[in-house]
């Protein structure tokens, strides 16, 4: 029952679930308003064109750095995580999810203000992204995957336009090999991803101190 819950944990993007006396009892309430793309600032951090082809990421928080690197195979996934970050989107997001045991989420824009705290888990840049599943690809650790709605609202898997999860622990994940697109694996950090999932959370999941992505930053070599 558990695996289960967990599993759902991940169906996000115009969804969100509050939790209700037991872990297992969720509610589905309505969608938050979408991210105004067009809110995003214009003048470009990087280049997206002067990354190499699996392009290699910094993710920093205040709890630590998270260095990610991104598949050529899922070039959608790749090429829309490149240009938020290219945009600033991610800075100021939090991480709005956490599952010691299973994995860590980010990537809601509506994450930025305590102010959204009812609607957390159900913002996003305004689109979804074809699903780019493969399977040698799966859920080991650090694996950097796009979070989604569930199946009988998206048959089609499309994963969401911002919302990723890291895999902290991937025996509990591997439930989730062939069911959501992978597009990177974490490089460097894993004790970052550790600690962050071992931070306390109320019964949303929610880190009871603020975890905020700072930058994320390309790296060049």
């Amino acid at each position: 029952m558990k695996v289960n819950f967990l599993k759902l944990l991940l169906i996000i993007p115009l969804v969100v679930f509050s939790c209700k006396g037991k872990r297992g009892e969720v509610q589905q309430e309505e969608p938050a308003k979408q991210e105004d793309t067009t809110a995003m600032q214009t003048n470009l951090i990087f280049n997206p064109a002067d990354l190499p082809e699996e392009p290699v990421f910094d993710i920093v928080t205040n709890v630590g750095t998270i260095r990610i690197k991104l598949y050529k195979e899922t070039p959608k996934h790749r090429d829309n995580f490149v240009a938020l970050a290219s945009k600033g989107f991610f800075n100021g997001i939090r991480f709005h999810r956490v599952i010691q045991g299973f994995m860590i989420q980010t990537g809601d824009p509506l994450s930025k203000d305590m102010a959204n705290v009812a609607s957390f888990g159900t913002g996003g840049p305004g689109y979804t992204i074809p699903a780019e599943i493969l399977s040698q690809f799966t859920h080991k650790k650090g694996a950097v995957a796009a979070a989604r709605r569930g199946d009988a609202g998206n048959p089609a898997r499309e994963s969401s336009g911002s919302q990723f999860y890291i895999v902290e622990n991937p025996g509990s994940c591997a439930q989730l090999d062939g069911d959501y697109s992978i597009f990177g694996e974490t490089i460097s950090g894993f004790e970052v991803i550790d600690a962050i999932a071992a931070t306390p959370t109320n019964q949303r999941d929610l880190p009871l101190s603020d975890i905020i992505i700072s930058a994320v930053k390309p790296v060049i070599e």
